[in-house]
């Protein structure tokens, strides 16, 4: 995207007042969107995000310009923009370059750019009709179809220079069920780091059924009691919740300057010891994937629980040097307009001890919590706030009647602690994750769990 002696030219002005560091970003993005309501495709749109962002470091100070001009002039007046926003001088230094060639684990077979737009139309309106055949209680449904082709490149003053190049899919349905007098909704977003042929596995007609089948049992739920009780958290998006209410507080962004519950800990025990705990972003196809960061560091399986003793944190560059630790492939961005931070790819617990039905059978009373929601969460206190998209009460070890307008609330300390049963069946779910560098993919996943305790939220 450019060439390595303009790199250099960019990352010897951008150093040449007094900076210790200088790095150079550079994208091309490739996005399409095609959007479906009311029973026909709205809208289809092609965006192309391509553009350049360049980051000093003065110690533990950070300086970061981006620009949209990647003429040769409007690189260098960036270059300039941010140099003299670091210091003032002229003390330009010769930068060497080594072009490294990274390791591609993507497994493409079918790229976005190859498929016909109107293949990927058609596959949004399979979905989005499959959810309207299922019940005539179905009364609306939207869905949207999206893919990235993603090209990346990372220089340094440390002579690195890496490019990357990465693939996503994705669709989501989302349905409202109506009796007349009430409407509930059900949703379901899968995606991957791979190309269209994600819907050979996955296909449109069970996305779109399972978000209408989340509806009709809503319309048909009552609504959840409130207070504590034990509560068992099926797999896949169920990871949302130590996502938001603990990998927070393990990203460098929050412990390397004091701000989260988990700074210090290292080698303590902070979770239940059937809890391990991986954020790995070298998982083939998976959705928060990829072979290296956008800091250029290739990306790491980073156990950060292991049965129940705090490992590892998430770290990039800026935190690395705050925390006096190794980079862990963590830094992450929207695109080339935000400076990079820690932040998780695919995080999961990982498969514990206890038999699937072993865990439902455990429990006298409590809420079996099939889908979580969003949520809310103080990565400094741990305190978190989730709602259950989906969920039945336990009576006598048996899933019984669905719940809905029920919510989990806790801390994060507490519930690592309070997680007691460790199923078997690890799954992930997809979703975007907002941060201080905007919003990126990341996969959550946990097999079936059991929290012994935690308040839930209800009537």
């Amino acid at each position: 995207m450019i060439n390595k002696e303009l790199l250099s030219d960019l990352l010897s002005i951008a150093v040449s007042t007094g900076g210790d560091f200088a790095e150079v970003f550079a994208e091309r993005e490739h996005i399409t969107r095609v959007n479906y309501v009311s029973g026909k495709v709205e809208s289809i749109r092609d965006q192309v995000i391509s553009g350049v962002g360049i980051r000093v470091f003065c110690g533990t100070k950070t300086y970061y310009a981006s620009t949209s001009d990647t003429s040769r002039e409007g690189l260098l007046s960036c270059a300039a923009a941010v140099a003299g926003a670091a210091g003032e001088g002229n003390g330009k230094r010769c930068i060497s370059l080594t072009p490294d060639v990274v390791v591609n684990r993507q497994q493409i077979k079918h790229y976005p750019d190859d498929v016909p737009t109107k293949e990927k139309a058609d596959i949004l309106r399979a979905a989005c009709g499959a959810a309207s055949a299922i019940d005539e209680k179905i009364v609306q449904v939207e869905g949207s179809y999206l893919d990235t082709d993603r090209s990346i490149l990372v220089a340094n003053t440390e002579g690195l220079c890496r490019e990357d190049r990465k693939i996503r899919t994705r669709l989501a349905v989302s349905a409202v069920a109506s009796d007349g007098s009430e409407n509930q909704s059900g949703f379901f977003g899968p995606g991957g780091g791979v190309g269209v042929e994600f819907f050979d596995t996955v296909t449109p007609k069970y996305i779109g059924e399972r978000a209408a089948k989340q509806a009709l049992t809503n319309l048909g739920a009552v609504y959840c009691p409130a207070g504590t009780m034990t509560v068992a958290i099926e797999n896949g998006f169920g990871g949302v919740i130590f996502h938001e209410a603990c990998g927070h507080s393990l990203e460098a962004t929050s412990v390397g300057i004091g701000a989260s519950q988990m700074a210090g800990k290292l080698g303590q025990q902070i979770a239940n010891p059937k809890v391990t705990a991986i954020d790995d972003g070298t998982i083939v196809g998976g959705w928060g994937s990829f072979n290296i960061d956008d800091e250029g560091t290739p990306s790491t399986r980073n156990v950060l629980i292991e049965n129940g003793v705090l490992k590892s944190y998430m770290i990039d560059r800026l935190g690395s040097r705050r925390m006096g630790m190794p980079m862990t492939g963590a830094g992450r961005r929207e695109n080339y307009t935000y400076e990079p931070t820690s932040r998780m790819t695919n995080t999961f617990i990982a498969n514990g001890p206890d038999k699937n039905e072993d865990i439902i059978a455990s429990m006298e009373y409590g809420l079996y919590a099939k889908e979580m929601g969003g949520g809310s969460v103080n990565p400094l206190t741990g305190e978190f706030n989730f709602s259950v998209k989906e969920g039945y009460i336990v009576r006598n070890g048996k899933i019984c009647e669905a719940v809905r307008g029920a919510a989990l609330i806790g801390t994060g300390a507490e519930i690592l602690q309070d997680i007691d049963m460790v199923g078997q069946n690890l799954a992930t779910g997809q979703g975007m994750c907002g941060s201080a560098s905007g919003s990126v993919p990341t996969d959550v996943g946990q097999p079936l769990i059991r929290v012994k305790k935690i308040t839930v939220g209800g009537r």
